[in-house]
């Protein structure tokens, strides 16, 4: 079920802003009843109207973007900052990420405008892998790998053990290129954990989502999934469940 205000704006009637003021004037019907309340969530089979004009739901679409360092995971930015969506100004629907990577992080970052399959992803119970490959500072010790792989204490808990492996290390500029692989996706995660065992990231990916990877992307590309792909998605969130 996704909220009202949001289902007329991907539908692109308008803003979600609109959408909420043409809610509260009294100019919304669901199910042939005017609804004049923000909460109101509707599903897929409710029959929405704007001005007794049937809304129709967009076409769901998928994207898989190579983010580059310096771009905001959002869509609108009110410094007028690249943010992603920008990379898909010939899309017309409504599309935002599945979740976020940080301004300073690169990688891999799906868009789309179907809520349920982008809840699907990002919720912790389906435990779908993240690679990161994380340039650090200073050379982790094999005490530290090893607390890394058990779960790192945060402020907002403790995380979920990880798989970790060391790609080089550099002795001389005292640096290291650390693979992580996370199933959560808290706020700036790979970069608090790092530092929480004394190891600042200078630099940082995300190579692989799921069974995603960036083969033959450079940073600002992207491409569409492929319905394959889409169902692939789901069926690895369903075996993740056991439903």
């Amino acid at each position: 079920m996704e909220r009202l205000q949001k289902v007329i704006a991907h539908a692109g009637v308008a803003s979600r802003r609109k959408a909420e003021q043409l809610i509260v004037d009294g100019r919304v019907k669901v199910n042939g009843k005017i609804v004049k309340e923000l909460g109101v969530k509707v599903t897929p089979s409710d029959k929405v109207e704007v001005d007794g004009i049937p809304v129709e739901g967009e076409e769901p679409v998928y994207f898989l973007l190579y983010k580059p360092r310096g771009v905001l995971s959002s869509v609108a930015d009110d410094k007028g900052r690249k943010v992603v969506t920008d990379y898909f100004e010939h899309v017309k629907q409504r599309i935002y990420p599945v979740g976020r990577l940080d301004y300073d992080t690169s990688g891999l970052l799906l868009l789309t405008n179907d809520g349920e399959f982008a809840n699907l992803l990002m919720h912790p119970r389906n435990e779908i892998e993240k690679v990161y490959v994380a340039k650090v500072k200073g050379i982790p010790s094999r005490e530290t790998l090893n607390h890394l792989q058990r779960g790192v204490r945060l402020e907002d808990g403790k995380t979920a053990p990880a798989r970790v492996k060391v790609l080089s290390s550099d002795k001389q500029k005292q640096t290291a290129i650390i693979e992580l692989t996370i199933h959560e996706g808290r706020n700036r995660q790979v970069r608090r954990m790092f530092e929480a065992v004394g190891h600042q990231v200078q630099k940082l990916k995300r190579e692989r989502y799921g069974f995603l990877q960036l083969n033959g992307l450079s940073a600002g590309d992207a491409r569409e999934l492929t319905a394959h792909e889409v169902k692939q998605f789901r069926a690895l969130a369903k075996k993740s469940t056991g439903k």
